[in-house]
């Protein structure tokens, strides 16, 4: 379990009304360190923008034409068979772990930081893949649009997993049509809890 990866997914939620509050009460459970500091960044980027301006950010940088895809296999696969197999295992996993996606794809950052910050033994593929899709992310982002506060929660995720074991290039998958992929064998997760 890392507890504080669901404070870091209230930054990826559409904000709404309330939303500062909300993350402002999330920066403050999230213990001292990079994960918090990069977090208080974002905060203190978004918290005082009026909230149209701050949707018009979210949806510009993570929805409608982003600047950065926010789905975890989309980044590492694309969109071809090995993201739905991904999909499908992710999906089960979050489910038997009590995660509901929201109206989200189960690859997005939101129910997949949700998920890390509930499971005591998460899927092994996702910690395979999420170290370097965040970098990717991150990487995007910052070639788009390197003034855009929404790396600074990348940042902040990239440092919450950096205790995970390092990605390797994706784990290739059996064909559709030459056999089952291969068994799933969870991994156990640290807490994390942003310590330098």
């Amino acid at each position: 379990m890392i507890p504080a990866a669901a404070d870091l997914a209230v930054a990826f939620r559409y904000p709404e009304p309330g939303a500062a509050e909300r993350l402002t009460a999330a920066v403050e459970r999230i213990p001292a360190g990079s994960v918090r500091r990069h977090l208080q960044r974002f905060a203190d980027a978004v918290t005082g923008l009026p909230l149209s301006r701050w949707e018009e950010l979210h949806t510009d940088t993570l929805d409608l034409g982003p600047l950065v895809t926010p789905y975890v296999g989309h980044v590492i696969w694309a969109d071809n068979y090995q993201r739905g197999a991904f999909m499908a295992e992710l999906a089960a996993a979050q489910a038997a772990a009590g995660v509901d996606p929201a109206g989200e794809l189960p690859d997005h950052l939101e129910p997949v930081l949700r998920y890390l910050a509930v499971t005591e033994t998460a899927l092994e593929e996702l910690i395979e893949v999420l170290p370097r899709a965040l970098q990717l992310m991150e990487q995007s982002l910052r070639r788009a649009d390197a003034d855009n506060p929404y790396r600074f929660v990348l940042a902040a995720c990239i440092d919450l997993v950096g205790d995970l074991p390092s990605a390797a290039p994706p784990p290739r998958r059996r064909r559709p049509d030459g056999g089952n992929p291969p068994i799933e064998t969870p991994v156990r997760v640290g807490n994390g809890g942003g310590q330098p």
